[in-house]
């Protein structure tokens, strides 16, 4: 993999906590991936869409547990001393799809809240935290858990018209792990191809027979 958005060497020097796609694209950036409970992180990545994978109570339980679980070891054990004399580091969260039922919407509201919360209560440690509200994505999860007619119709309720990458996700991480995301925290990212403000493709198809997009009709002036 090759990260598009950073110059190389960009992360040189930072430990991120991360697995899988996520983890290539700032090793890529020139970080040492280690695991949480390595002696220096600098930025923690909780992907609790990943641990949602199973949906329901026990995935909503998985995702906040496991995402409070991990921060607070990391946190405690790293940042928020007095040794660390307000060093810091970053955490990001990758939240669960909000429209995937009432159990992903609560998981990704108290991911997104704690991100706006522990980035006020833990600025004083220079802890700053980031929640990423993914729309679709073509993951091995949506493949399989689901039927192939599905699958092949979810790119249509997206208006950019297709499903977001892996690789673009771990891009975003990787931004906001390296110097240039060094001021964002509590705050929420949203990355879903416009899903977010539109439920289909655009322009709709009530108006998009011709294959133009609509257009303001103006009256002549009198």
């Amino acid at each position: 993999m090759t990260t598009t958005l950073l110059k190389p060497g960009a992360l040189e020097g930072r430990a991120v906590a991360a697995e899988g796609t996520i983890a290539a694209a700032c090793a890529d950036g020139g970080a040492t991936i280690v695991t949480p409970g390595a002696a220096r992180v600098d930025t923690l990545v909780v992907d609790a869409a990943a641990r949602f994978a199973d949906g329901g109570l026990d995935g909503l339980r998985a995702a906040l547990d496991g995402a409070w679980n991990a921060v607070h070891e990391v946190a405690t054990a790293q940042w928020c001393t007095q040794e660390a004399a307000g060093a810091g580091g970053k955490i990001v969260f990758v939240a669960p799809r909000a429209a995937a039922g009432e159990h992903a919407g609560a998981a990704a509201a108290g991911l997104e809240n704690l991100a706006r919360t522990l980035a006020i209560e833990w600025a004083r440690f220079g802890v700053r935290l980031v929640a990423i509200a993914a729309g679709q994505f073509d993951t091995e999860t949506l493949r399989t858990k689901y039927p192939p007619e599905v699958v092949a119709a979810v790119p249509a309720t997206v208006p950019a018209g297709r499903l977001g990458t892996e690789e673009e996700m771990a891009w975003l991480v990787a931004y906001l792990a390296s110097p240039a995301g060094d001021f964002y925290s509590g705050t929420v990212i949203t990355i879903d191809g416009a899903r977010d403000n539109w439920f289909g493709s655009w322009p709709p198809g009530a108006y998009g027979d011709s294959g133009e997009p609509p257009i303001e009709e103006r009256r002549p002036r009198p």
